[in-house]
């Protein structure tokens, strides 16, 4: 792994895949880190003949933090009740030009792109505000920054405060049981305990999750604008994924993601949650580079 100063700010990184493979960009979501894509999802794009490119987005893993207060409950709070009140460090606006600023580093003047939650607002993002470097786009997961759609359930909140509230950690293993259950609680079916064990540690190994990053993270979102209008003028072939299961981000979330971009191509999964199914990963690969091939077509 090597790391790029883009602006200023530090972004950790890691390049799989041939030289001269087709450059694709994968985002990763709030809270997580490159790590989180897994490692099969990984191998199958580079069978494809990808050349992939994976980062830590600003305050996470081992990319550059922001030197400021952990925003306060209150301010989150206001922001997630209405856009008017959202305060933050920095948008989804500055997460893409991360990114844009990324492919600079790494002399890709064009890539597909692939965002997985948060990951797929900044995909959005990128595609809108640098249309010249996107050669596709797959939003995974996401939504348009319409708070009508993709809202995290209900549901969730009772499961979310209750490890919220539990005591800190101790111990690795116990820290590790603490990143298992944040998994399990957003998953669908075919959650693999084994599979985010190892996960867990390796997001241990490379700095954790700390509250005031996530955070901080979440408040770009609350304070950056319904997209939906601007999607219309994408023109990228587009793929929209999401899960049936998925009580982090509804499954209204992608569809009107879908509706909002024209001639996009929606999937929808029935056992998926807020996560990469093992079952599913080779035919999302599949369909990634389907709609890949759409823009050399």
């Amino acid at each position: 792994m090597t790391s790029a100063r883009i602006g200023d700010v530090d972004i950790e990184y890691e390049v799989d895949g041939p030289d001269d493979g087709e450059p694709i960009l994968l985002i990763m979501g709030m809270g997580a880190q490159l790590v989180a894509w897994p490692p099969d999802l990984v191998e199958a794009l580079v069978a494809q003949g990808f050349r992939v490119i994976r980062y830590d987005n600003r305050d996470q893993g081992l990319s550059g933090y922001t030197e400021t207060p952990r925003p306060k409950p209150v301010v989150l709070a206001a922001g997630l009740a209405s856009r008017r009140w959202a305060t933050a460090d920095y948008t989804l606006v500055d997460l893409a030009e991360d990114a844009a600023g990324l492919l600079d580093h790494l002399g890709v003047g064009t890539a597909h792109v692939v965002g997985m939650s948060m990951g797929g607002m900044i995909a959005q993002e990128l595609t809108l505000r640098r249309p010249e470097r996107v050669r596709s786009l797959c939003s995974i997961m996401s939504n348009t920054g319409d708070p009508r759609n993709g809202r995290t359930s209900a549901r969730l909140l009772r499961p979310f405060l209750r490890l919220m509230r539990a005591p800190a950690p101790t111990t690795r293993e116990e820290a590790v049981q603490r990143g298992i259950e944040s998994f399990r609680i957003i998953a669908g079916s075919e959650f693999d305990e084994d599979e985010m064990r190892v996960l867990a540690g390796l997001h241990l190994d490379r700095g954790g999750i700390t509250t005031a990053s996530r955070d901080r993270q979440l408040a770009a979102i609350n304070a950056s604008p319904d997209r939906t209008p601007r999607l219309r003028e994408i023109t990228v072939p587009t793929l929209v994924i999401h899960g049936l299961r998925d009580r982090l981000v509804l499954p209204s979330g992608g569809v009107a993601t879908a509706r909002a971009i024209p001639g996009s191509r929606l999937i929808m999964f029935p056992e998926m949650g807020h996560d990469l199914p093992k079952g599913r990963r080779l035919e999302i690969v599949e369909e990634i580079t389907r709609n890949a091939r759409r823009a050399t077509d």
